[in-house]
């Protein structure tokens, strides 16, 4: 057999092969008669990854991952990121690119992890779908509401199976459970959820700087707009300077959403999970409340471009037809509150509290409880392992994964709604059936931004497998 011959014959293999078994007899963990464990013991059943970012989440996510996935590709447009990521997630045995298209034309990789700051998410996500590979991309999925659009549309086309690194959807004794006590009745009709995320930090001027010669800051920055690269040695907390590249990318609206998305992804995610899970099927009608920005603001755009711009505090009220209602805010005990007409309950990655948890001692949930709000997928792990297996476990079965791009905009849009309206300063009304803002011109145009030329989505044809 020749090495292509043998490669087509696994990839095969790595698609119609089924993990067998349902969790239904076990409130948290199990083993089902087979095992994704079980399906990796030999090399030739093991997935080859390429990995686009190499920074801190990917060495985290690759960590998890590595007992089922080789990691034989790695792109970045920071060579020393690559390098040493090269070390810790391969040994020293994967091809580097600075250029993360060759790794999409390879067929020799089974699987993707984008882990990129939030503007480069949604370029080589739709491009990697059109290419024909499955993708672990990390949350928050897109950078606007039109880029979510363009995602799921992709994804119903090429049916590719996408994950977003939203790991407290597979984080059993916590969230799982937390969602399943609300599945099972026990708080009754929710009437109100709460997504508190903590505040954003805020800087002083922050110069231009020389970029590093291991940087190519033109690709770093690419659909975004052409700007300078700043950097100060001291003024970040952990040590890392305050910049407007790695990690701080965050605090800048013009690579990301600032809190608002970054926590908002996780939080507001269980709080729209809940809903979902109570009935609440229409999306929101309106958003408003109030932000405090580091920075001024006209017409939705920031004023200086020096320093940090993203929300430092915020409290946002999203209501929803029949009175129920979200919020959004920084200054209480991060986590999710949940309320309803029989109860309420308080989860975060610390704690799981409150009158209906204390009343499972007395009244547990059934068995199948936490297995039914999993969707009956193997639960071998937990948390971030777990995650990455239920990717793997939905590439080989075609299953939707418990975290898809669908769910995952229902939640964002909400996020990036929030955003929007603290740009601007006023409230906003929502037709969640057309995704559009109703009567706002300019806050309409933030639905959308344009990528820069030469940075723009390359919408090949598809490839079919």
């Amino acid at each position: 057999m020749s090495l292509s011959q043998s490669k087509q014959q696994r990839r095969q293999f790595l698609k119609t092969t089924a993990v067998a078994g349902t969790a239904a007899s076990v409130p948290y963990f199990y083993s089902s008669p087979k095992t994704l464990a079980d399906e990796t013991t030999s090399k030739n059943d093991r997935m080859t990854i390429g990995v686009i970012g190499a920074g801190g989440m990917a060495n985290g996510n690759m960590n998890a991952a590595k007992k089922w996935v080789d990691v034989v590709a790695i792109a970045d447009v920071d060579r020393s990121r690559a390098d040493r990521a090269n070390k810790t997630m391969a040994g020293g045995n994967a091809d580097l690119y600075e250029d993360y298209r060759e790794i999409l034309d390879r067929d020799d990789i089974d699987v993707l992890h984008i882990a990129t700051p939030d503007h480069w998410h949604t370029k080589p996500l739709i491009e990697a779908m059109l290419a024909g590979k499955d993708v672990y991309c990390e949350k928050p999925l897109t950078l606007t509401i039109d880029e979510g659009k363009q995602i799921r549309k992709v994804q119903k086309e090429t049916g590719r199976i996408v994950q977003v690194g939203t790991q407290q959807r597979s984080t059993f004794h916590l969230f799982v459970k937390a969602m399943a006590i609300v599945a099972e009745g026990r708080l009754g009709k929710i009437h109100r959820v709460q997504a508190a995320i903590g505040g954003a930090p805020s800087c002083d001027a922050i110069p231009v700087a020389q970029v590093p010669p291991e940087l190519n800051w033109d690709r770093w920055l690419g659909p975004a707009p052409a700007v300078d690269y700043r950097h100060t040695k001291t003024g970040d907390k952990n040590g890392r300077g305050n910049t407007n590249c790695h990690y701080e990318f965050r605090w800048w609206y013009e690579y990301s959403g600032g809190k608002l998305t970054d926590w908002g992804a996780h939080h507001v995610d269980i709080c729209n999970w809940a809903l979902k899970l109570n009935g609440q099927q229409a999306g929101p009608i309106s958003i408003g409340g109030k932000a405090t920005h580091p920075v001024e603001f006209k017409d939705g755009v920031a004023v200086q471009n020096d320093r940090y711009n993203t929300a430092t505090s915020f409290m946002f009220n999203v209501a929803y037809p029949g009175g129920t209602e979200m919020v959004i805010r920084n200054d209480t005990d991060n986590g999710v509150l949940i309320e309803g007409d029989k109860g309420r309950i308080f989860v975060n990655r610390r704690k799981l509290a409150g009158a209906p948890v204390e009343a499972l001692q007395s009244n547990p949930l059934p068995e199948d409880a936490i297995s039914k709000v999993y969707r009956g997928m193997p639960m071998e792990h937990n948390e971030r392992a777990q995650h990455w297996a239920n990717f793997l476990h939905c590439v080989r079965t075609r299953e939707t994964p418990i975290s898809d791009v669908h769910t995952h905009m229902e939640m964002l849009n909400v996020c990036h709604l929030a955003g929007i309206s603290a740009r601007l300063g006023r409230d906003l009304k929502w037709d969640d059936s057309s995704e559009q803002i109703v009567g706002d011109e300019v806050a309409n145009s933030m639905l959308s931004r344009p990528y820069r030329e030469g940075y723009e989505i390359e919408m090949k044809e598809a490839v079919t497998s």
